[in-house]
């Protein structure tokens, strides 16, 4: 298993009739981001609870950090870190004292708990309201807290579910500046997100989920499948004429004509000079690729 951090082979977890993991598989590199994608109710944060230990599988196998997580759930604990989806901070202490407490819990020195309180409060942006008590932070600064308080040890790796939900874009960013720093000095991610806008900033690979199962995974770039060339013509009677001469298809609806195309630029040069030679006006003309929004809604079937 050199190489991996997270290993998953048919997991199956069961809440009587329901299964919520149903033949789950799963690698992830060390040092990477793995984006976890899926609708409602998929597994994802099934999968992030058996892996972290927090739920016991019905069958399968799982290592995590090197780890058996069945067999070694001590030595998994001592490698990871989980942040939940929701914030669980001490709301009577302050910020700072809130850090140190989890350092201390997490075995470090004295010396050692305060010194990475300062230094992740700067992190995430709340060194101004260290001596302010949690309470009186808002629902960002809380989650930023939480998230604060789950990279205290460094882990090895860290399970993020959904852990951006509620925060407003700057904070998004704080955060994902805080994964990016934390993967650069070697620690792997298995991140969970309902935003994949995320997922695309954050991940080296997604895996997709439905049923319990991985039904799709790749680079974002992968999963989001070739460049098209787009063209609305002008007149809704040139529509045909215009699929035939570029090889695209149709959308009678849009008067829209799709290419699928691999050298953007050749591509639209060779498109705009047949255009004009054939006398056909369009409305616009441009090179897209699909988002990782649309790759998931075809993958998943639509589902949210």
């Amino acid at each position: 298993m050199t190489g991996w951090a997270i290993v998953a082979e048919g997991l199956l977890k069961a809440y009587r009739k329901n299964r919520a993991l149903d033949g789950f598989d799963l690698q992830v590199a060390a040092g990477t981001v793995c984006g976890l994608l899926g609708p409602n109710g998929a597994g994802k944060t099934t999968a992030v609870r058996v892996l972290s230990t927090l739920v016991r599988f019905d069958a399968g196998r799982a290592l995590v950090a090197g780890a058996d997580v069945v067999r070694e759930p001590g030595l998994v604990r001592e490698r990871i870190s989980l942040t939940g989806q929701y914030a669980a901070v001490d709301e009577v202490l302050s910020g700072w004292q809130n850090l140190v407490m989890f350092g201390r819990l997490s075995h470090l020195g004295k010396r050692e708990a305060k010194r990475r309180a300062d230094e992740l409060l700067g992190e995430f942006g709340l060194a101004d309201a260290a001596g302010r008590s949690a309470v009186e932070y808002s629902g960002g600064m809380r989650r930023r807290l939480d998230l604060a308080a789950s990279l205290i040890r460094r882990p090895e790796v860290l399970f993020l579910d959904e852990p951006t939900t509620g925060l407003d874009p700057a904070s998004r960013t704080q955060v994902w500046g805080a994964v990016r720093k934390l993967v650069a000095e070697g620690t792997t991610v298995l991140l969970t997100t309902q935003y994949l806008d995320e997922a695309d900033q954050l991940a080296d690979r997604i895996s997709v989920v439905d049923a319990g199962r991985v039904i799709a995974e790749g680079t974002p770039d992968e999963l989001k499948g070739v460049d098209r060339l787009e063209v609305v013509v002008h007149d809704a009677g040139q529509l045909t004429q215009t699929a035939a001469l570029l090889s695209g298809t149709a959308d009678v609806d849009t008067r829209r004509v799709r290419v699928v195309v691999t050298d953007r630029v050749a591509a639209m040069t060779e498109a705009l000079r047949k255009l004009e030679e054939a006398g056909i006006a369009v409305d616009d003309i441009g090179i897209r690729r699909p988002t990782l929004d649309e790759a998931f809604l075809q993958l998943t079937g639509g589902k949210g």
